[in-house]
């Protein structure tokens, strides 16, 4: 066998992806249902991958989680998912912080969901996604955002980390994408996910870039010129105005937003 060949050969899973993203890209427009859009996309992922469609979902400007999506409405779901995970899901996102939705909105890359568990290391109630996942036989997974305000979600019975090439998640991610805008189309406009910017107060501000900064409440503090327990109060108000549940989600959601100049 020739070199080129054995490049050919090592390539045909792409060069076979490339060419159903091809399809997809000129039948995406004509697909009459956000059912045969997900049906679409599931043919595309599953080529050569063991990457089913998750779903898809819209999500409001202030929500870092799908527990804000309405299913059949701005959250749609693939055949494939298992019973009962997407109930589970919605129930625990009201509360709990989603690592995967994060890091995808405020990333230019895609990374698997044990990627992101990697890099980020979370512990206790943080793993409730990774946690439910297992429970439902959901391995792994890759969340890709689109336009800032749709996720579109795949989910494996494997450790994607290897089997997931960079060619391959850049076709996958182009799919995800004409999939969204389709999507977008059948949905329709919906006033409602704009909402309001959170307005936060000068010292709110200075308190929450000096913990992007890694500063810790008493230093906080001490440059401020503020009491310690005044410090927590601005931390308390910031964190609810921006839906987080700790300071460090808080500070991350104010730089998503633009907030912190």
């Amino acid at each position: 066998m020739t070199h080129s060949a054995v490049i050919t050969a090592a390539n045909g899973p792409v060069v076979e992806l490339n060419a159903r993203l091809i399809d997809f890209s000129n039948d995406v427009g004509e697909l009459a249902s956000s059912k045969d859009v997900l049906a679409a996309l599931h043919t595309v992922s599953t080529t050569g991958l063991p990457l089913n469609v998750l779903g898809a979902a819209r999500l409001p400007i202030k929500a870092n989680n799908l527990a804000a999506a309405q299913l059949g409405r701005s959250a749609f779901l693939h055949s494939s998912v298992p019973a009962g995970w997407w109930e589970e899901y919605a129930m625990l996102a009201r509360s709990n912080f989603a690592p995967a939705i994060f890091l995808a909105r405020s990333s230019l890359a895609s990374f698997t969901w044990t990627e992101t568990t990697r890099m980020l290391e979370p512990i206790g109630v943080d793993r409730w996604s990774v946690e439910l996942g297992l429970k439902y036989g959901m391995r792994d997974g890759l969340t890709y955002a689109v336009g800032g305000r749709w996720v579109v979600g795949f989910w494996s019975p494997r450790d994607l980390s290897r089997i997931l090439t960079h060619p391959a998640r850049v076709l996958i991610c182009a799919a995800a994408s004409l999939a969204a805008l389709r999507l977008e189309q059948l949905a329709g406009p919906d006033a409602t996910r704009i909402g309001q910017r959170p307005r936060l107060t000068p010292r709110e501000v200075a308190v929450l870039r000096m913990v992007s900064m890694g500063r810790q409440s008493v230093d906080i503090a001490r440059a401020l010129g503020l009491g310690a327990e005044t410090v927590r109060s601005h931390l308390k108000k910031a964190q609810a105005k921006l839906g987080a549940h700790n300071r460090t989600q808080a500070a991350c959601e104010a730089l998503r937003q633009n907030l912190i100049p």
